[in-house]
């Protein structure tokens, strides 16, 4: 990290007065955008630096960029809050902090029970200047093979334990969602076994198919 210029010095906290909140190092921050027609951009802040007087304020910052921000753009299974950590540091005016956000690890966001307008989720870094991805790849789900997107609604089925799109398996969201069971075309004929050799009070026949989907 680049140390602070002569007569700069680094602040361990700033509030933003037009928020009224402070702000620190390592905690994500909404930027406004120079276009007011887009949403605000999303960042990390690495340092807080001010003149000796503690005036003329700025934010050294790291970009997550959103999927459309991409080279590749936004794909099938990109959340609709996903953000990519990018390798893109700049210097901003404090006073373009809008307000302040949480970007959340993905497994962390899979398991908030309601996502608020500040929540956010990275699961991958980015290279800005080669579009390249770390990781570049993650576990893959379904018929589709797609990663999963925590905005779909998935189920699982009982014998091999794989989560699968409705639309997928030929399904609407609604009946995903009443199912009691479910099984794959792989696992149909075994689970079906299963099911006319389990009782009434067994764990197939208390426990509803689980569902992979965002909690709101």
């Amino acid at each position: 990290m680049a140390k602070p210029k002569a007569g700069r010095r680094t602040l361990d906290s700033y509030t933003v007065k037009h928020m009224n909140k402070s702000i620190r190092a390592g905690e994500c921050v909404l930027m406004r955008p120079s276009d007011p027609s887009k949403s605000s951009y999303v960042a990390r802040i690495d340092r807080i630096e001010a003149d000796s007087r503690g005036a003329n304020v700025k934010v050294h910052i790291r970009w997550y960029y959103r999927p459309e921000e991409s080279i590749g753009g936004r794909r099938q299974f990109h959340g609709s809050k996903e953000v990519f950590l990018s390798d893109h540091y700049d210097v901003q005016s404090a006073d373009t902090i809008e307000g302040k956000c949480t970007v959340h690890s993905f497994k962390s966001y899979t398991k908030l029970d309601a996502v608020g307008n500040e929540d956010f989720f990275c699961r991958f870094e980015y290279n800005s200047a080669t579009g390249a991805f770390n990781p570049d790849r993650v576990a893959v789900y379904c018929k589709c093979e797609m990663p999963y997107n925590p905005d779909d609604l998935m189920v699982q089925c009982e014998g091999c334990s794989d989560w699968f799109h409705p639309t997928c398996i030929d399904m609407t969201v609604e009946e995903a969602r009443r199912l009691d069971h479910f099984f794959c075309e792989n696992c149909s004929a075994e689970g079906q076994t299963k099911l006319q050799n389990s009782h009434s009070s067994s764990r197939h026949s208390d426990t509803k198919v689980d569902t992979k989907r965002r909690r709101r």
